[in-house]
């Protein structure tokens, strides 16, 4: 039996052709499929069903496998959010061709990087993104097998337009659960982007436990917010709905368009950054609007905070909000609810605790931090471990490296052997991965998050960790958010807090008063990733301040 991924969007065409597979604002584009809807006056929305969804991606694979692209080849994909993306993403999978999916909002620098170390031979993407191609040639020098979605200028190549036109019979391909189905990237938040590689298996793997960890049944409706989930509505016979916002600045989203998206199509559930929830939320509470039909909000990137967590409540009268932790290499690998923050954790948080994730999905365990390779299990210094069952074994609340096993976790980075060996350790026929984050299990087996270990503060009197620290002050009513930085040398570091807002002498002394920092630095935005714009990039804000060399000890 084949374990190629696509399977599942063939598998819900046939038992579900005339449901609602996706939708998305505005008309159909000439040549394209799809249905014009407008389910209330002045809103414009492209439906397709399972059954056009799964043809039209077989007339996608059909036609890029007749240009000369062949199963294996990799691709770069640079694509809109939208029916388009989804549709051909899917048609890769079926064709056995490689998706290599990078954030352009990286950085160009970055993103020129990544694709130059994956050497795609085909690349399909809108003329914005073909004209960075002759632009900047050197970088994409591997690519023989341009596809322009769009208008297709004096770049050569094939026009998407025309390798669709014909409707043959297409089979998938049979793809093995250890065939290489996609490389995605990492955000680059603390570091450059890697690109990870992703195997059909693994990609199954997650199906299933988001299935087991959120209970999403057939014929729900979600909001997608964070663009690929639709791969994953699709695969879980549910309606994706895609808000009209702008996925490389979901901090700046419209809050008016993303709720009327999901009032309109009566989503029961939502996808996302907390950047976008801290826009739409509040906006909804304000214009006295609620989401009845909204069973759960799932926030990516970072915690969401527990204020904002009460406002969500109040608008989903029958819903809660869920806060998924993992990452790029594995996902999912915790949950926590809504529910449970406000009534078990959050004064814990703002106690100092750190952030409580949940209890884990995978097996974990608490390693010694340490930035060195860990290359088997016998050689790591393990503090805790949590087993099957929630069975906790060793010291309950030492804080290290959370270390992580199952199905979800990918093996390795691409064409990154020394990345790899900083964050995979071998265990047999098994592969852990370390998160880069720290954290502590407590007494009942749930995960503390403490922050990531490339941003912990070592001073003269011992560590410190971001998270706890922050959530202290993040829960004062003058600070709306705040990022714990260390500029000096390891051993020597001291510890600045940077908080997001207009300088405040008061304030100022407010903080010194706890004896938590040593100094304070008002700024007018904190920076943050592309991805989810809720990353805080503390080691930017470090290199920052010690440019400034005023705040690093001598």
């Amino acid at each position: 039996m084949s374990s190629n991924i696509a399977r599942y969007l063939s598998q819900t065409a046939r038992e579900n052709p005339n449901g609602t597979a996706i939708v998305a604002p505005g008309t159909v584009p000439s040549g394209l499929p799809g249905t014009q809807v407008e389910p209330e006056p002045g809103s414009r929305w492209r439906r397709l069903s399972f059954q056009e969804l799964d043809a039209y991606s077989d007339r996608i694979a059909a036609g890029l496998l007749r240009t000369g692209i062949r199963r294996g080849d990799r691709c770069l994909l640079m694509v809109r959010a939208g029916v388009e993306l989804i549709a051909i993403t899917f048609a890769l999978f079926k064709a056995g061709i490689v998706p290599l999916l990078i954030d352009p909002g990286m950085g160009r620098s970055n993103f020129l990087r990544s694709v130059e170390r994956s050497k795609p031979t085909a690349f399909v993407g809108i003329p914005l993104a073909q004209f960075a191609r002759v632009l900047f040639p050197a970088p994409f020098r591997s690519v023989t097998h341009p596809v322009t979605v769009g208008t297709r200028w004096l770049w050569g190549g094939h026009s998407f337009a025309k390798i669709i036109q014909d409707t043959p019979d297409f089979t998938p391909v049979d793809s093995g659960a250890d065939e290489v189905a996609a490389v995605l990237f990492t955000s680059g938040s603390t570091g450059p982007a890697k690109g990870v590689i992703y195997t059909h298996g693994m990609f199954d793997a997650q199906v299933q436990a988001l299935k087991r960890v959120f209970d999403f049944q057939p014929g729900e409706v979600d909001l997608a917010a964070f663009p690929l989930f639709s791969l994953f509505d699709c695969a879980l016979n549910m309606t994706s709905v895609i808000p009209d916002l702008d996925p490389a600045k979901p901090g700046k989203c419209n809050p008016a368009k993303v709720a009327e998206a999901a009032r309109v199509w009566k989503c029961t559930s939502a996808s996302g950054s907390p950047a976008i929830w801290r826009r739409v939320f509040p906006w909804c509470a304000a214009q006295k609007i609620q989401l009845p039909h909204m069973k759960r909000l799932m926030t990516f990137g970072a915690p969401i905070p527990p204020d904002l967590i009460e406002v969500a409540r109040g608008v989903m009268p029958n819903g809660d909000v869920y806060t998924p932790y993992g990452a790029t290499e594995s996902l999912p690998v915790a949950c926590i609810r809504g529910a449970d923050v406000l009534a078990e954790t959050a004064e814990k948080t703002r106690a100092g605790a750190g952030t409580c994730v949940g209890r884990p999905d995978l097996e974990v365990a608490i390693v010694g931090i340490t930035d060195d390779p860990i290359p088997t299990l016998a050689e790591a210094r393990i503090l805790a471990r949590l087993r099957p069952g929630g069975r906790v074994e060793g010291e309950v609340g030492a804080i290290g490296e959370i270390m992580v096993a199952g199905p979800v976790v990918t093996e390795s980075y691409d064409a990154l052997p020394e990345a790899t060996m900083g964050a995979k350790i071998r265990d047999g026929n098994r592969v852990w991965h370390r998160m880069g984050d720290l954290a502590y299990i407590d007494a009942t087996g749930r995960l503390w998050f403490c922050g990531r270990k490339a941003e912990r503060l070592e001073t003269a009197t011992g560590a410190l960790y971001t998270d706890p620290v922050e959530g202290i002050f993040n829960a004062w009513p003058e600070i709306d958010r705040c990022a714990l930085v260390g500029p000096g040398p390891r051993g020597s570091q001291r510890p600045v807090l940077v908080v997001e807002g207009p300088e405040s002498a008061g304030l100022r002394q407010k903080i010194l008063a706890t004896q938590k920092v040593e100094e304070v630095v008002f700024r007018a935005a904190l920076p943050v990733d592309t991805r989810h714009n809720a990353k805080i990039h503390r080691l930017s804000l470090k290199a920052e301040l010690e440019r400034s060399k005023a705040l690093v000890r001598a």
